[in-house]
């Protein structure tokens, strides 16, 4: 596994997902069929990339497991083994996805561990646990992506609440005010999480009625209606009175840490994350609900939102500086006229053009690939350098070394 290759990607069609915009990139029938939520790339082994090598169509996690030093290289299996360490994806999504938290390196192997003792089925759908790895995210958006990010100030909050509560909840409210510190935010939100059905129904109604008595104040407001249309009497559909609430606009990336709670609501972005997929769901959906593993992984913490400041690697190419080991985001921008030429000290990278059209070329072996929008392809470390030249906008997945 000496060259680059392009790859064949798995897509994964959620509810939640969009019927144009993962096709309009890939250059496919569109609508689609069925909701395209995420498109992975990467070699998780519930849904991973196909590559063609020496004619013969493989998984890159099997071809990883053969390979480990010439797709990884050397470094970077030493620190892994034979596990691919990232995972890359576009996500696109039509309605808002599951308020959610993902678990730190411990609580992930701890987890999965004793749903293994208790014989619970990797797939069965209320396993926490599908692998012993953590979950930090990068995102960055292709379009307006609208998020909902970590604890708000809990000054901010009680206001939220005192306003569009109605009185329904005064004693929660008053305890917070009395104890504004992480045990105190642990305490009211466990109390809204476990309120009694009649209770919540009419705090969720009541909340609501005033937000959309008031929808113009705050876009908090108009996102609680579009919840409340979309997942009713969810007591998810509060969480933009509980959590930080941002538009990133094209361009702009963010990085979510384990154990905060966040949820996407709209938009398109490229996502990176480690090579995992376990998830702790709160709400906002029809899947798996644990309100007490939730309320165990999760930091409640207020937080607040700072964007990634991207930083020039040369002319052509920014990355978002995150605090991740795994994996790091990078964009190019390659124009005409003015080619752009890889670091020789790299290590396995994934790209994807997302706009234009430029060509790869391995410099050693002059092996060229034309990477339309919607392309992507696996650049084995083993490759030493690499070039491209034509008229497009590219995102990089690799390694930090």
């Amino acid at each position: 596994m000496k060259s680059i290759e392009i790859l064949e990607n798995v897509i994964q069609e959620y509810s939640w997902g969009s019927y144009t915009e993962i096709p309009e990139i890939l250059g496919q029938k569109c609508p689609s069929s069925n909701p395209q939520a995420e498109l992975w790339m990467g070699a998780h082994p519930i849904a991973s990339s196909m590559l063609t090598v020496n004619g013969k169509k493989e998984s890159l996690y099997e071809l990883v497991k053969k390979y480990p030093d010439e797709i990884l290289g050397k470094s970077v299996s030493k620190r892994f083994g034979v596990s691919f360490p990232f995972l890359f994806k576009v996500l696109a999504a039509e309605k808002p996805l599951s308020i959610q938290v993902h678990p730190n390196l411990k609580q992930a192997k701890e987890g999965y561990e004793k749903e293994n003792k208790e014989r619970i089925a990797l797939n069965f759908e209320k396993r926490n646990y599908k692998d012993k790895n953590h979950k930090p995210e990068c995102i960055c958006a292709l379009t307006d992506f609208w998020v909902l990010n970590g604890f708000r100030k809990i000054s901010d909050i009680v206001s939220f609440m005192e306003r569009l509560s109605g009185g329904i909840i005064e004693n929660e409210i008053s305890q917070l005010k009395k104890s504004e510190d992480t045990k105190g935010l642990k305490c009211f939100f466990k109390a809204l999480m476990t309120t009694g059905s009649k209770k919540k129904e009419n705090l969720i109604n009541t909340v609501v009625l005033n937000a959309e008595k008031n929808d113009t104040a705050d876009p908090s407001y108009r996102w609680i209606t579009e919840l409340h249309k979309e997942y009713g009497n969810d007591i998810g559909v509060i969480s933009p009175l509980l959590l930080n609430l941002v538009c990133l606009k094209p361009g702009e990336a963010m990085f979510l840490y384990s154990g905060e709670l966040h949820a996407y609501l709209k938009g398109v972005c490229i996502e990176l994350m480690t090579n995992s997929d376990n998830v702790i769901r709160g709400g906002l959906t029809i899947k798996h609900v644990d309100i007490l593993e939730l309320l165990r992984i999760v930091k409640f913490e207020e937080k607040s939102i700072k964007l990634l400041a991207p930083e020039q690697a040369g002319k052509m190419e920014i990355f978002y500086p995150c605090a991740a080991t795994e994996f790091l985001l990078s964009r190019i921008h390659v124009q005409q006229n003015d080619n752009f030429t890889s670091s020789q000290k790299r290590s396995v990278e994934i790209m994807m053009c997302v706009d234009g059209n430029a060509a790869i070329q391995d410099i050693d072996s002059g092996k060229t690939i034309n990477l339309e929008k919607g392309t992507s392809v696996l650049i084995p470390a083993v490759v030493n350098m690499y070039q491209l030249k034509g008229e497009a906008i590219l995102y990089k997945a690799g390694v930090p070394l």
